[in-house]
């Protein structure tokens, strides 16, 4: 919770107390992954050599539009399954001004080799829209949507999509759950069965109050809208949240107040702790069927570590 003296104005005076305690510069730092994660550019090459290696063992995805933005594509990594396939939504982060699909396919062949298909979706980073995080999570929602019309096209089970999402994808990922899919979408608001929420934001006024402002236009509806802890009552599926003990205190504490207050409503949720993994550590693990992330989802969707159709032979 914020501290009493903690204001949603972004001119903050940079000396005292700005959100729990924290001055200025405390906070900046604490939404500041390169001050807590200093080999952040290493990790990130490694996604995309990683992603790299699994095309060339699975081959190219599939690329599907779910709208007509230039960036509003899908990467669709087929299980090899005659019959219709769970679907795992991973949203990538990014600090929402970041990030390509390409460079996320690595957790791939953890999913198609256990007979699910894996979906990476594009979308526009907030300097396109002048700061505004909203056009952003429309796209996010309507990846989705379009996902539960289309799963066909592709060979997915359109009652088996589950969500996953890391750092300011895991705040995405998170909005998506307090949409209204009935009424928005004409989709059931129940076709997520499960999400899976890595190193996220859950609660936007401290990072109004941050650096991140510098980028981010946020407004008290906007505020209000994209902070999932003040619609906890609209998420519907089971919840895994999780974190890395070498992330910064506020994103370490952002999961464990989403979590705790999901759990005091009774909702069921699974909080996980990588020891030893700072932010960008902890989502390779997403990337094994018996990492921290990867053996959660794969329980999460109740597939097989290993599909005996796939394993060994996956699209080569």
């Amino acid at each position: 919770m914020p501290s009493d003296d903690a204001t949603s104005s972004q001119t903050t005076s940079k000396v005292g107390a700005v959100w729990g305690g924290m001055d200025q510069a405390t906070l900046d730092a604490a939404y500041d992954q390169t001050v807590y994660a200093p080999n952040r550019r290493q990790i990130l090459d490694r996604f995309a050599a990683s992603s790299e290696r699994v095309r060339q063992r699975l081959g190219a995805p599939l690329r599907f539009a779910y709208g007509s933005g230039e960036r509003e594509r899908m990467d669709v990594y087929p299980a090899a399954s005659s019959t219709p396939a769970p679907v795992q939504i991973f949203i990538h982060g990014g600090a929402w001004r970041s990030g390509l699909a390409e460079r996320y396919g690595f957790p791939a062949e953890t999913f198609v080799r256990a007979g699910a298909h894996f979906v990476v979706p594009d979308f526009d980073w907030v300097q396109d829209h002048d700061g505004d995080l909203m056009p952003i999570a429309d796209q996010i929602r309507r990846a989705i949507a379009w996902v539960w019309h289309n799963a066909d096209s592709f060979g997915g089970d359109r009652n088996r999509i589950h969500l996953s999402g890391h750092s300011s994808g895991a705040h995405m990922a998170a909005v998506a759950l307090t949409t209204d899919w009935p009424v928005a979408f004409d989709v059931p608001a129940d076709a997520i069965k499960s999400a899976l929420l890595c190193s996220g934001m859950y609660e936007m006024r401290p990072v109004r109050l941050s650096a991140r402002s510098t980028y981010v236009t946020f407004s008290d509806e906007s505020e209000a809208a994209l902070s999932p802890m003040r619609h906890l009552e609209t998420v519907a599926p089971p919840l895994v949240v999780a974190y890395g003990t070498l992330e910064t205190p506020e994103f370490k504490r952002q999961s464990a107040d989403f979590a705790d207050a999901m759990t005091a409503r009774g909702h069921p949720v699974r909080l996980l702790i990588a020891e030893h993994c700072n932010h960008f550590e902890i989502l390779e693990t997403l990337a094994n069927p018996y990492g921290l992330l990867g053996a959660a989802a794969l329980d999460q969707m109740t597939v097989n570590r290993m599909e005996p159709e796939v394993a060994g032979s996956a699209r080569r």
